[in-house]
């Protein structure tokens, strides 16, 4: 058995192993309803994390626009806000610093073994 919290329509809000404040109703481990909760939290939580995964991977695409905008001198760097511009050149340094130390752990694996 597993305790739940039900909003006024009945729907599940949220299940617990224990007993907790604001529980109003308890489920069998086997009860449909259960596991098609347990179902959609576990789709959320996938979906959020692919939506964090594509967030990721558009911060490194605006970085590109950023630069290709100041490259081409579409916009200065200065016109960007201080935070922004922070952000951007500690993103350039800890890329420059992983660079390096890829550059230096494959120098170091082609290194003829003596």
């Amino acid at each position: 058995m597993v305790y739940v919290q039900r909003d006024g329509q009945g729907r599940l809000l949220r299940v617990e192993n224990e007993p907790f404040d604001g529980m109003n109703d308890t489920l069998a481990f086997q009860s449909e309803e259960l596991k098609a909760w347990l179902d959609a939290k576990l789709e959320v939580r996938s979906r959020l994390d692919q939506l964090r995964q594509s967030d990721l991977e558009m911060v490194r695409v605006l970085e590109d626009v950023v630069h290709i905008l100041v490259e081409r001198g579409v916009i200065s760097f200065t016109d960007l806000p201080e935070a922004a511009r922070i952000k951007l050149d500690e993103r350039a340094v800890a890329r420059a610093e992983l660079e390096g130390l890829a550059d230096s752990l494959t120098d170091t694996l082609l290194e003829p073994q003596g």
